[in-house]
């Protein structure tokens, strides 16, 4: 860890070169470091052009800069942003003449928003949120992220953490006056009820909470099947590009390849694998055996068969399987309906017949498989391991009323600390690192 004190800066927009580039400094320098290259201090939350020039008074280039005082910024100390042609010369002499200026060093991965989340400027699922936001493929990625960016998630775990609280309050109340016989019934009687409504409400958000967490990841569909049955093409038909030789020879394909689509807005990974066959040649073994582990973990398996292969085919039974019968338009006809599939779809992946279809009906997996996830609030295991554990000692709470108020308000705290640990509030020391050293460098 640096010490907190020190001013970070980092190139916050993409990589160059580039029409413009953003230049980011957080700390207690970023002020000085303004004066030193602009001139002078320019008025706060207003653009200004300045020509920017180095120690020496070379200029550097002809800018706009901002100034956020903190701690109404984004990190809530106070920022500074250069926003200069994106050229690779013009910004390594500007971060050269930034680095000269005393305290200053090059931020780390996310250690902006670290800072703003140590700041309270946001809270542990903003963070995520954040950080799912920046990894978004797709639309509905993006769409979920924003909601927990936006505190979709954060915003009702403090309103539990509050309620807890009060409810704890009342039974600490009716344990320091239980020598009074009719307080601490009427003390306990809306604990118990805010208690049972708590846990009501955290239990149909675990309920409902979908495939969220997969949204985040994507649907895996594996290609598999004999060799030189069309994988290769069906994949390189689905990408709209050449990502896949294609060869008439068998055992083209010796590893695993992937590729991301956007079917409508799900995030998608096709795999093309290896053909599974019995093979001699050392390489091809370990391609069939990666085919067909890749397989074993696919959401869906596309079983490619050719006019060859025989309506016993050995499909496997793990997951989802569709069997795909290509080639259609070397056999002349609709081919036969293989038992073993749970759909049966005849394309011909070369020429493109019948692959509008099998992508509509992608899409309509995708759908039925990510369920109900664009209103849901847990998006990580994270987030829903911290509300079981809450609901848990929630639940424990109403059982151990009749032991005794002690032990339900120490159920009660512990309810508490694991919303504060969701929040990123309490002891998550351990999980910090982990969240933030994913975000890119000048974030």
């Amino acid at each position: 860890m640096h010490p907190g004190d020190q001013t970070i800066f980092a190139l916050s927009s993409g990589r160059p070169p580039s029409a413009i580039a953003v230049v980011r400094v957080s700390g207690s320098q970023a002020g000085q470091a303004l004066t030193t290259l602009a001139g002078t201090l320019p008025a706060a939350r207003l653009a200004s052009r300045r020509l920017l020039r180095d120690a020496s008074g070379q200029p550097i280039d002809d800018s706009v800069v901002l100034w956020f005082p903190g701690p109404a910024s984004a990190t809530g100390e106070d920022v500074a942003e250069f926003h200069v042609h994106g050229g690779r010369a013009v910004l390594s002499a500007l971060l050269a003449a930034i680095s000269d200026i005393p305290n200053m060093r090059a931020a780390e991965p996310g250690e902006f928003t670290r800072r703003a989340f140590e700041n309270g400027k946001l809270d542990l699922t903003e963070a995520e949120g954040l950080d799912d936001l920046i990894h978004a493929d797709t639309d509905r990625q993006r769409r979920q992220a924003l909601r927990q960016l936006q505190g979709l998630l954060g915003n009702r775990a403090r309103d539990w953490r509050e309620r807890i609280i009060e409810a704890s309050a009342l039974i600490e109340a009716g344990i320091d006056f239980s020598d009074e016989a009719d307080v601490p019934a009427e003390l306990m009687a809306p604990a118990m009820q805010a208690i049972k409504a708590l846990q009501a409400e955290i239990a149909e958000v675990l309920a409902a909470q979908g495939q969220a967490e997969r949204l985040r990841d994507g649907l895996v569909v594996a290609i598999a099947g004999p060799p030189n049955v069309g994988k290769s093409t069906l994949i390189n038909q689905l990408a709209r590009r050449e990502v896949a030789i294609v060869s008439p020879h068998a055992g083209t394909t010796r590893d695993v390849i992937e590729v991301q689509l956007d079917l409508d807005g799900y995030p998608v990974t096709v795999i093309d694998t290896a053909g599974i066959r019995e093979a001699d040649d050392p390489v091809e073994q370990e391609g069939v055996r990666r085919a067909k582990a890749r397989a074993a973990d696919a959401d869906l398996v596309l079983w490619l068969l050719g006019p060859d292969s025989g309506a016993n085919e050995r499909l496997p039974a793990s997951v989802p399987v569709w069997a795909i019968r290509n080639k259609i338009d070397l056999e002349g006809g609709v081919p036969t309906v293989v038992a073993a599939a749970d759909r049966t779809f005849p394309i011909s992946a070369r020429r493109g017949d019948g692959l509008p279809d099998l992508i509509q009906a992608l899409v309509g997996f995708a759908a039925d498989f990510f369920g109900t996830s664009e209103g849901a609030l847990v998006t990580r295991v994270r987030q829903r391991d911290l509300l079981r554990q809450a609901l848990d000692s929630l639940r424990r709470s109403l059982e151990h009323v009749e032991d005794g108020e002690e032990l339900a308000a120490e159920e009660l705290r512990a309810a508490a600390y694991a919303l504060g640990r969701l929040l990123g509030r309490v002891d998550v020391e351990d999980v910090l690192g982990a969240i933030f050293q994913k975000f890119c460098i000048g974030k």
